[in-house]
């Protein structure tokens, strides 16, 4: 079963991370388990993902109290600019899924939170070999490269590696 087009649309607009007790939670270059060059792991978070039993309900409340202004896509984007990115082409996507959906499983969390990373096979070989609980699955699309790991609590994350320029 592929990415519904929606979460595609959302990742292409944003940017994730393996508890393994490291207390690794930044983008600083970490060395691999082999002693090799230093990899950088999670470079930000690309978005954040929950459901809602009556999700048009919800974001009419998220628009009315907080101001936040969903898109057609279901979400919103919010921009940011770092050193390595002044023009602020990068986004944090935010949105609500149906509770019922099942892009969060294997997970039964009501949140799944996506993080951009620098390079999402070398990030996945380096979690398997950690023992971390990565899924097979790896798409690779026109929206860049989408791999899912759990944590130690069974929550699914979503680990993704922006196109070129993105």
């Amino acid at each position: 079963m592929g990415m519904p087009a929606i979460a595609l649309e959302i990742l292409l607009l944003s940017g994730v991370i393996c508890a393994t007790g490291s207390g690794q939670t930044n983008s600083a270059p970490t060395t691999n388990r082999n002693g090799d060059h230093p990899m950088k792991r999670v470079t930000g978070i690309g978005g954040i993902f929950f459901k809602a039993k009556n999700p048009d309900s919800l974001r009419a409340w998220y628009r009315e109290h907080l101001g936040i202004e969903v898109e057609s896509w279901g979400g919103t984007a919010f921009r940011w600019r770092t050193e390595d990115n002044p023009t602020g082409n990068g986004t944090t996507a935010w949105t609500i899924f149906k509770s019922d959906t099942k892009y969060f499983d294997p997970s039964t969390s009501t949140f799944m939170i996506n993080y951009r990373v620098e390079n999402l096979e070398e990030l996945l070989r380096a979690l398997r070999s950690e023992g971390c609980q990565v899924d097979p699955k790896v798409d690779d699309s026109e929206f860049g490269k989408f791999g899912w790991v759990m944590d130690p609590e069974g929550n699914r994350i979503e680990l993704w590696q922006p196109p070129e320029g993105k």
